[in-house]
């Protein structure tokens, strides 16, 4: 068994403004990762054998940003604001469904 049930990486990676590439940050990631984290801890759902949300460097899936990605699943999802990560949570992280609205290939 999995030390977590399931592990969101959110990108929040920041690049230089002359950068070539968007990057994940300029579409608010770092809060919303703050957000998801605050909110599996006031589910109750944070800890070993439960959930667990890290911020993440760069996924290299940085023109459909912002991306998360779900592990051990391995289910990629760019997302918008709050209610797309309560979503994913809710529904993938929490119950097993993806949500396949937001789901990447």
């Amino acid at each position: 068994m999995s030390y977590y049930q399931r592990h969101l990486f959110i990108c929040v990676n920041q690049r230089e403004a002359c950068a070539e590439r968007p990057c994940c940050a300029n579409c608010g990631s770092p809060e919303l990762l703050a957000y998801a984290k605050n909110k599996i801890k006031t589910m109750g759902l944070n800890g070993p054998g439960k959930l667990r949300i890290n911020g993440s460097r760069c996924m290299d899936r940085c023109e459909e940003g912002p991306v998360c990605v779900v592990y051990p699943d391995a289910v990629w999802y760019t997302y918008i604001d709050e209610s797309d990560l309560d979503e994913i949570i809710n529904s993938h992280l929490r119950d097993g469904v993806c949500v396949e609205r937001l789901r990447l290939d």
